[in-house]
């Protein structure tokens, strides 16, 4: 099989071949990814894992691939996808009961510690990493692609161009800014 980076260049190029063979040589890691957001999410979705992997693939396969220039880059916006795919999930189970009576739960670990046991506890998350999308995207970015994406720090260095260092102080103010957010 060829080289995952040409073939992120030919999808670019509108190769729809070389973006399925993309999705064939990558698909063990997809499920790996998708694996953690189902342990994330417990019980509030009703997908499965794989379900997960092709609802993902399908909000990826619409982007242009020139986002893409290589494997990380490809993970990391597919471990966002993935966030979506559960936050949409999770959004719409809630439409449906509308309060319902549910305790709501106050999350006081770092963010590397979170397990969310609840829809709300999810969409907390989401919106405070919304909110420091705002304020500081890069840190957003570090979040993203180590919480979500399980990329270790040198993967995430390489793919924001910057040094190792760097990755572990933007770790460290994003579960400073996290926390105290989902303390209020």
């Amino acid at each position: 099989m060829q080289d995952i980076t040409q073939l992120l260049q030919a999808a670019a190029g509108g190769d729809r071949r070389a973006a399925d063979a993309v999705v064939a040589g990558l698909y063990e890691d997809l499920r790996r990814l998708a694996r953690q957001h189902m342990r994330r999410a417990g019980e509030l979705t009703l997908l499965d894992t794989t379900a997960l992997v092709h609802e993902a693939w399908l909000r990826v396969a619409g982007r242009d691939f020139r986002d893409f220039p290589d494997r990380r880059h490809f993970l990391a916006y597919a471990a966002r996808a993935m966030r979506t795919v559960v936050i949409d999930l999770v959004r719409a189970e809630r439409a449906e009961r509308r309060g319902g009576g549910v305790a709501e739960l106050t999350l006081n670990t770092a963010i590397a510690e979170l397990s969310p046991q609840g829809g709300d506890d999810i969409l907390r998350i989401h919106e405070a990493l919304d909110e420091l999308a705002q304020l500081e995207p890069r840190l957003a970015q570090v979040v993203e692609m180590r919480y979500f994406g399980g990329l270790l720090e040198q993967e995430i260095a390489s793919a924001l161009g910057v040094t190792d260092r760097t990755v572990q102080r933007d770790w460290q103010k994003a579960r400073l800014f996290l926390a105290m957010s989902l303390k209020t």
